[in-house]
């Protein structure tokens, strides 16, 4: 170990033959000593900030941390449900031995596998959407029709998810070919995509059209929205570097790829490993008020699973199907936990942009 001598912190003055204090240690010293107080201070000069940020400490810790207690549910009987869990049973990893090689497999695999391809085709298709509404809508010239277009987008969002799914339903209801068919299900059929045993079947009860179907809604409510970040990040762009692109000859789509996308790449990697973090989070709201019993292959995802095994009793002192549940939601939030850290690490060494 290097030995501490006085000249690793005090400057020696040849004119008065003394060490004197380095003038950018005292600095240093002063900052650390007087650390709390320039934070106190800091925090009254903007305490209106401060306020404003209240509420969202407040939901963060009602609807975050504090539902984190329950998770110690998984690992507790949930024979009894109004004992307190610190009181409960405790089983080990019995509900997460039956989701995964027990009775329960075989449904949350399945359930794990729909979750993952309906998310994963939302990203294929659901992402680049908002980008390619966000660059239609930097090439309008007319800041009226702009904004009535963006308008349109941007109400499905706006709309509740049961009036949504009830349009999609008046637009696909199963007719049997006659006058009572949805609108879509006539033009679909007349265009020949679906056929006469589709259309009698009814495409929202089967089960290979779920997933085209909820893709497509979700594209439709979301798109809008989401171009709002994209279209933030666009018109930050310095008019100079059009003008630049268009001396080098630069057409519309060149001026697109060589300075559009790569002046908002940085804000694509963020919301790219934002949206892969959510990869597994499906709500089971939409997911069910679209499904149909026909369709539970292709439409049961773990929140819809969760949902349908909590509300069921208890079996014993073993693991109850409450809590096989509350297990299954677990481990989606795991895998989804993985997968943000994942992409993060590979947005870092690819291309130095990451969410942290």
């Amino acid at each position: 170990m290097k030995k501490t001598m006085a000249g690793d912190f005090l400057i020696y003055d040849k004119s008065s033959n003394t060490y004197r204090a380095d003038p950018e240690q005292i600095v240093r010293d002063d900052v650390e000593k007087h650390y709390w107080l320039n934070v106190v201070r800091s925090i009254l000069k903007d305490w209106r900030l401060y306020l404003m940020l209240i509420p969202m400490i407040l939901v963060f810790l009602f609807w975050r941390y504090f539902p984190m207690y329950e998770l110690l549910a998984s690992f507790k009987s949930t024979a009894n449900m109004q004992t307190p869990v610190s009181e409960r049973e405790f089983i080990g990893f019995s509900a997460f031995t039956k989701i995964i090689a027990g009775d329960m497999a075989p449904r949350f695999w399945r359930a794990l596998r729909n979750t993952f391809l309906l998310s994963f085709y939302g990203l294929c298709f659901g992402f680049p959407m908002p980008i390619i509404l966000a660059l239609f809508f930097n090439e309008i010239k007319s800041n009226f029709l702009r904004s009535i277009y963006q308008v349109l987008t941007y109400l499905p969002k706006f709309v509740s998810t049961v009036i949504m799914t009830s349009i999609v339903t008046m637009l696909l209801k199963q007719g049997g070919l006659t006058f009572d068919d949805g609108i879509l299900v006539k033009a679909l059929h007349s265009m020949g995509v679906i056929g006469k045993e589709a259309v009698e079947t009814g495409m929202l009860r089967n089960p290979d059209f779920f997933r085209s179907i909820y893709q497509i809604s979700g594209i439709w409510e979301g798109a809008g929205y989401d171009s709002i970040v994209y279209f933030a990040a666009i018109i930050a762009i310095s008019p100079t570097s059009y003008e630049a692109a268009q001396i080098d000859g630069a057409g519309k789509m060149a001026q697109m790829r060589y300075v559009v996308i790569p002046s908002i790449l940085s804000t694509l990697v963020i919301m790219l490993i934002t949206r892969i973090g959510s990869l597994l989070q499906i709500g089971y709201e939409k997911v069910i008020l679209l499904s149909h019993e026909t369709t539970k292959s292709t439409a049961e995802v773990v929140s819809t699973m969760a949902y349908e095994l909590g509300g069921m009793g208890g079996e014993g002192s073993g693991a109850s199907v409450p809590g096989i549940a509350m297990a299954a939601e677990m481990m989606n939030n795991v895998v989804g936990m993985l997968l943000v850290i994942g992409a993060n690490t590979i947005a870092k060494k690819a291309s130095n942009v990451s969410l942290y």
